[in-house]
């Protein structure tokens, strides 16, 4: 995972060099400190999928460009066969498997999300970017937290949500659990 970050780290900051912006300029826009821009274009920390997707917009690339350093080739459809999507390890407890990496012009992204249990005690790691975010619950349960709203999610349950507001989740009953997410 630490030799992904790097290289995902370089394309962001090859990006935002060849487009001439500042640090400054950019975190101001994607809400955060410079330190924490720099962490993330330094590759030794862990970028979240929301900043990763903000990016891919501002620079006008597909989030697949970001991840692989390839664009996208498919336009009329994209399979991807169980255990084959693009795997995406941004945080130790998430796991990502984009579901349609190489099809391109897509107007949502669709992951599969596999979230570890962690101890009772470990703090909510929140998350915000623009759109919209559809999730459905496919095995086990999950405590979410969108804005000052706290949801207990089961098999089977369905979530839609502004994905601008600051949302988290964790596993329960110390058991995996896994969901679709559908990032619009």
């Amino acid at each position: 995972m630490p030799e992904q970050i790097e290289h995902i780290a370089l394309r962001i900051r090859d990006l935002r060099e060849i487009s001439g912006y500042s640090i400054e300029t950019l975190a101001k826009e994607f809400g955060i400190s410079v330190e924490t821009y720099q962490a993330y274009e330094s590759g030794k920390t862990d970028i979240p999928v929301g900043f990763l997707h903000k990016a891919a917009a501002r620079f006008g690339v597909d989030l697949t460009t970001l991840l692989t350093g390839q664009d996208p080739r498919l336009h009329i459809y994209s399979l991807v066969r169980k255990g084959q999507g693009l795997s995406v390890e941004r945080r130790k407890q998430y796991k990502y498997q984009n579901l349609a990496y190489n099809f391109i012009h897509k107007k949502a992204e669709p992951f599969l999300v596999t979230v570890a249990p962690e101890p009772a005690n470990t703090p909510f790691h929140f998350n915000s970017h623009p759109g919209q975010e559809f999730n459905y619950v496919l095995k086990g349960r999950l405590k979410v937290i969108v804005g000052d709203s706290e949801l207990i999610l089961e098999q089977g349950d369905a979530l839609f949500f502004d994905s601008n507001y600051p949302h988290a989740m964790k596993a329960l009953d110390n058991a995996t659990a896994e969901f679709l997410a559908i990032i619009l």
